[in-house]
């Protein structure tokens, strides 16, 4: 049920009863972002977004908010129709970033040992022995996560928030950078299984790729449909990596020294106190959410070079980073309110001193 799409090897298998196999973070430096760093930061990810850009036709700022997320050590939900470009997004980021990356396709007839593996009895030996699943990679598409059951779907549960996987009572580090980009149609709900609240809120940010322009899908389908033939595969494999694993990994922990004031951290907790008081609005932001805007503003800021989160990058990704997790009230729904007004209405109202 797993198809891996990178040609690099699995990861080798851990010992048979390791305590806990993951090694220790490397330290971080207590001292801010430096102007270098920050810059550096900038250029890799302008970098990256233009070499998806590249095979991603008129959708630059989809991609530009699918390396924010990678930057902010998170997770991204892509909720659209079929063929608007989900699953080339996840194949593109990537080619562009240099990872293994690995595609699982959600069926009702997958089980959790598909995605996470398993022991394994050994003939010879007679031993249990871990195979590792298509999870232990660096960019993992879950393609069509609402069509596994709920208990495959908590199988990513652990590995999304701790990135380690807990099998037999071992626990298995994966790789660094590690991303999920999980892809779902809100169309079709037959033979599908609803994302829990508790794993929706596990997504740094949801988005849809949303039909491209007419001069954007004319060039696509030239590229695609013309002589010679150029499918998905033929692009990817076309794209450059514009950075490699070890420096995206040190980006990632780069961006959490970002300097965020006492005072943003305060604007944002009266943000998400307000979407919970909001009379619109049924089930306000978590405090995850608040932790997972703080560190998208932080991924914002360092793509522009900055060393500091001012209240604008808060307000530039609170719509993605919190869209997902508001739900309306029956009576706001009725009326045509949806999370987005509520957003709108709590930014408005909460001042930022």
């Amino acid at each position: 049920m797993t198809h891996s799409e990178a040609p690099a090897a699995r990861p080798p298998a851990a010992p048979r009863r390791p305590t806990r196999s993951s090694a220790p973070a490397p330290a971080e430096p207590s001292a801010l972002l430096t102007p270098e760093e920050a810059q550096r930061i900038a250029q890799t990810a302008q970098a990256v977004i233009a070499e998806i850009a590249t095979v991603i036709e008129g959708k630059r700022e989809v991609a530009e908010l699918a390396v924010m997320v990678l930057l902010a050590g998170g997770h991204l939900l892509i909720e659209d129709v079929p063929g608007t470009g989900k699953t080339m997004l996840a194949k593109a980021l990537a080619g562009a970033l240099g990872t293994d990356r690995a595609r699982i396709q959600f069926t009702p007839d997958l089980l959790p040992a598909d995605v996470t593996g398993g022991s394994v009895l050994m003939p010879g030996s007679g031993e249990l022995e871990f195979r590792p699943g298509a999870v232990f990679t660096q960019i993992l598409l879950a393609d069509e996560i609402t069509r596994a059951s709920a208990k495959t779907q908590s199988a990513l549960l652990e590995a999304m928030e701790e990135r380690q996987v807990s099998v037999d009572g071992a626990t298995y580090p994966l790789p660094e950078p590690f991303m999920v980009v999980a892809t779902a149609n809100p169309v079709e709900m037959e033979g599908t299984y609803r994302l829990p609240e508790a794993q929706r809120d596990r997504f740094l940010a949801r988005t849809s790729m949303g039909y491209p322009a007419a001069s954007a899908e004319a060039r696509m389908v030239a590229a695609q449909a013309g002589p010679p033939p150029r499918g998905e595969r033929e692009l990817v494999d076309a794209l450059r990596a514009r950075t490699d694993p070890a420096e995206i990994a040190a980006q990632v922990r780069a961006v959490r020294r970002i300097h965020a004031a006492p005072a943003l951290v305060e604007y944002v907790v009266r943000l998400a106190a307000a979407t919970r008081e909001h009379p619109q609005c049924a089930l306000g932001a978590s405090p995850r959410a608040s932790v997972h805007l703080v560190r998208a503003a932080k991924a914002r800021a360092a793509m522009s070079g900055k060393q500091y989160v001012r209240p604008e990058d808060v307000q530039s990704v609170i719509g993605p980073v919190w869209r997902h997790r508001l739900h309306p009230a029956p009576g706001a729904i009725a009326r045509g309110i949806d999370a987005d007004a509520i957003l709108a209405d709590v930014l408005a109202q909460v001042p930022v001193d």
